[in-house]
């Protein structure tokens, strides 16, 4: 079977791309059905949404590099086979270990399958203003549709429980068979020993030297932007059920896929600006969409806190695009697979470990305090993250620059003499 030409393929691996984020939201909107099903509290609820993410990290931290040495196509085609087999475990759940069962392989399977997702897309990007454009709008799109469109069949469809589950494993079979025609963008280099498949697979994020520096200056842009996007997921059913008043679930579905809607409008109309760029406005624009959609929530607003999404949407996308670029320009493509199952270690940390620690303190303090205590921890670290992608750009600046005055000034020392 022919391979398909690589633009081509690039579609095909974003619509990948989409779908994995899709399927990681879809199950939110259904948690307050099981839990109004099975009558669990909600401590177990906090539990469901721990074990898909300690799962994914522990994927994320052992096999996200792989696709560097056997392929970027193996790794895709076990992650999409995982994710059918989870699907299936969400189609007969018919109680909270199933559940539980269900959430953990999909956390597997989407944490070996992002890294080489994210590399793959940068292999075969045709440009790389279209590679910076999916990178930045498609877990952004996934997780806005995956949220709209299940809250949508939990209210108006039939079978709630399972259709959308039923849709999601037709979708991921078809990119399965698909996949047959995607080229290899990474020649499988195997192991020297396996001393050194070991130390591959070895639960650790791993970082190369030479892109550490940039790496490390971007974690708290990647932990200020992921830990919104936790507090919208994990909290934002709850605020719009008890501050706003709003039961149905199609629109509470609607209201929390303004703000990724947004950030993936967004990202379609930034891709071409400068990481600089994208920082000056990134930046700001999140912080005032976090007070605004605060606002809202303290004033009982919900046109408020829909602006304030919506805003804030706006500004996690730029600030998030803005910290990919700059990791993605000092990536080699050898070790493509490795950083970005690295991003996403400490991405998909920003996003859990906030909203788990929200979810216990919720019960004691009452959810606006925890709103206000959340908010308060996003700007904080965005502050950090704005300080250090100011220095970051300015050492780079310098950097670039000091070289050419070296060679002037050795051009110019001759006439001098």
């Amino acid at each position: 079977m022919a391979p398909l030409h690589p633009h081509r393929a690039f579609w095909l691996i974003a619509a990948t791309y989409v779908m994995v984020l899709f399927a990681s939201a879809a199950p939110s909107p259904l948690y307050p059905v099981y839990q109004e099903l099975w009558g669990f509290s909600a401590l177990t609820l906090t539990l469901v949404f721990a074990v898909y993410v300690v799962t994914m990290l522990l994927s994320l931290l052992t096999v996200g590099s792989l696709s560097d040495h056997i392929g970027r196509r193996p790794v895709l085609a076990v992650a999409l086979a995982l994710l059918i087999g989870s699907m299936i475990l969400f189609v007969v759940a018919g109680d909270v270990g199933t559940l539980l069962a269900a959430r953990a392989l999909q956390g597997l399977a989407t944490g070996a399958a992002m890294g080489t997702l994210t590399a793959t897309t940068v292999d075969l990007q045709p440009t790389a203003r279209l590679g910076s454009t999916i990178i930045g709008a498609a877990p952004a799109f996934g997780l806005a549709t995956g949220v709209g469109v299940a809250g949508l069949l939990v209210e108006y469809a039939p079978a709630p429980r399972v259709l959308v589950y039923e849709i999601i494993l037709g979708l991921f079979a078809a990119l399965l068979i698909a996949l047959l025609v995607v080229p290899e963008t990474r020649d499988a280099a195997g192991f020297r020993s396996r001393r050194h498949l070991a130390a591959t697979i070895a639960p650790r994020a791993r970082v190369p030297r030479e892109v550490r520096g940039v790496f490390l200056a971007a974690v708290p842009t990647l932990i200020a932007t992921w830990s919104l996007g936790g507090l919208y997921l994990s909290l934002g059913s709850s605020v719009v059920a008890k501050v706003f008043g709003v039961a149905n679930h199609g629109w509470a579905g609607l209201i929390l896929f303004s703000f990724f809607a947004s950030a993936t409008v967004t990202s379609l109309f930034v891709t071409v600006r400068t990481a600089a760029a994208k920082q000056a406005y990134g930046y700001p624009t999140l912080a005032l969409g976090v007070l605004l959609s605060l606002s809202g929530v303290l004033a009982e607003s919900l046109p408020l806190y829909i602006l304030g999404s919506i805003v804030a949407g706006s500004g996690w996308a730029a600030t998030f695009l803005s910290a990919m670029d700059t990791i993605t320009a000092a990536t080699p493509q050898a070790q493509r697979g490795q950083v970005f199952s690295s991003v996403f270690v400490a991405s998909y940390l920003a996003f859990s470990v906030p909203a788990v620690i929200a979810g216990v303190v919720v019960p004691h303090i009452g959810l606006r305090a925890t709103v206000i205590g959340y908010v308060g921890y996003v700007l904080v670290v965005a502050v950090i993250g704005a300080v250090l992608a100011v220095a970051t750009r300015r050492a780079a600046a310098r950097a670039a620059t000091s070289p050419s005055v070296r060679v002037e000034d050795r051009e110019a020392a001759p006439a001098d003499r």
